[in-house]
């Protein structure tokens, strides 16, 4: 069978994986983005303790393999009644570890992102900030936060591209990822070669689609504060 036999016979499997994919990278990126703004904020702590903290984790996160870290967290969280049901028939048992060690990991690297936004900011505007009233969370809220957010746009962009990519180990657990299910289309067709380059066209026309949004995202971004 050749490519396109393949993705016709078998196209509702690279579909619903793409489908898990896309779902799984948002819920990622969503929580990621939430946790590495709190990880970023203990990390510019005064405190030494909660900026120790948030340094260890980001090393022990950026310095160990994210399928290490997805093992670890899925025997781990065993103890955890995760709800056996399905949502747009994703196993919420087996894909809520998988959100969980990928959010975790993907913080580690936005903190980091979060972090230099935030320093790349003029003090000027905290010292005015604070002139006028402002309370230190005021000030990070309403004038820090949201000029780091415009400069860091592009990187968290690059953060989600990259996670649409790394969810692709989440098939180790039996998640039905694209990948997860390329393995099924492969194993049907003894051909595997032409499921990993329609699984590579799917993965590279996502990664695409996420770019282009960021990109037109970022330049309304612009246009706003002219």
């Amino acid at each position: 069978m050749n490519i396109w036999q393949i993705f016709t016979n078998y196209y509702d499997y690279f579909l619903r994986g793409t489908r898990t994919t896309i779902l799984i990278s948002l819920i990622t990126v969503f929580f990621g983005f939430l946790l590495g703004c709190l990880i970023a904020l203990l990390r510019l702590s005064k405190n030494r303790l909660l900026s120790g903290f948030a340094g260890l984790y980001i090393t022990v996160l950026r310095g160990t393999p994210l399928l290490v870290q997805l093992y670890i967290v899925y025997y781990q969280l065993d103890f955890i009644p995760f709800p056996k049901m399905t949502v747009l028939d994703v196993a919420l048992d087996r894909a809520l570890p998988c959100a969980i060690a990928l959010s975790m990991n993907s913080a580690a690297y936005i903190a980091e992102v979060i972090r230099a936004g935030i320093q790349a900011v003029d003090i000027g505007q905290t010292e005015a900030a604070r002139s006028l009233g402002m309370t230190g969370s005021q000030t990070m809220l309403r004038i820090i936060m949201p000029q780091a957010i415009k400069n860091i746009l592009p990187a968290i962009g690059n953060e989600f591209v990259t996670m649409i990519k790394e969810t692709s180990i989440i098939q180790y657990l039996g998640v039905s990822d694209l990948m997860y299910n390329n393995g099924i289309a492969a194993s049907a067709t003894y051909n595997p070669l032409p499921c990993y380059y329609i699984s590579a066209i799917i993965y590279l026309i996502l990664n695409l689609v996420a770019g282009k949004g960021v990109s037109i995202f970022e330049r309304r971004l612009k246009r706003s504060d002219r």
